[in-house]
C-alpha cells in the first residue's frame, strides 16, 4: 500500500508541473506578442510582463511541497495508499488547473499592459486570485493528511 500513496506523492508533483508548464505557455505567447508590438511601434516593452509569463511556476512549487507531506504520510502510515493516492490526483488537478487559469488570465493582463502601458495592480490582482486556488489545494492537503 506504501506503493500507492508515494505514487499520489509522484502524481501530484508531475501534474503540477504539467499545469505549470501549459500556463507559462500561455502567458508567455502572449508577452512576446505583446513586446513585438511595442518594437513595431517603437516603444518600450515593458519588463513587468515576465511577471505575468512567470507567474505560473510557482504552482510548480506547490506541487513539489504538497508532494514531500503526501510521501511523508505514506509512509508513516503505509496501510493508506490509496487515500494518498487520491490526495495526490486531487490536488495535483487542482493545481494544475489553477495554473492553467493564471496562465491565461496572465495573458490577457499582457495583452492589455502592452497595449496600453496602464492597470499592473488591477491585473497582477488577479493572477493573484488564480494562484489562490493552487494555495488552498496545497493547504487543504497538508491540513487533511
Amino acid at each position: 500500500m506504501t506503493n500507492w500513496g508515494l505514487l499520489g506523492a509522484g502524481l501530484v508533483m508531475g501534474i503540477a508541473a504539467i499545469g505549470s508548464a501549459i500556463g507559462i505557455g500561455i502567458s508567455g505567447q502572449a508577452s512576446i506578442g505583446a513586446w513585438k508590438r511595442c518594437y513595431l511601434n517603437n516603444k518600450p516593452a515593458p519588463m513587468t510582463l515576465l511577471t505575468f509569463a512567470g507567474a505560473p511556476l510557482t504552482q510548480t512549487f506547490y506541487g513539489f511541497i504538497t508532494m514531500g507531506q503526501i510521501k511523508a504520510a505514506a509512509v508513516a502510515a503505509p496501510g493508506n495508499g490509496f487515500l494518498y493516492l487520491g490526495f495526490g490526483l486531487a490536488s495535483g488537478l487542482g493545481i494544475a488547473v489553477s495554473a492553467i487559469a493564471q496562465g491565461q488570465a496572465g495573458a490577457a493582463a499582457a495583452d492589455a499592459q502592452g497595449e496600453t502601458g496602464k492597470g499592473f495592480a488591477q491585473y497582477i490582482a488577479v493572477v493573484g486570485i488564480c494562484e489562490t486556488v493552487a494555495l488552498f489545494a496545497m493547504v487543504l492537503t497538508m491540513t487533511s493528511l
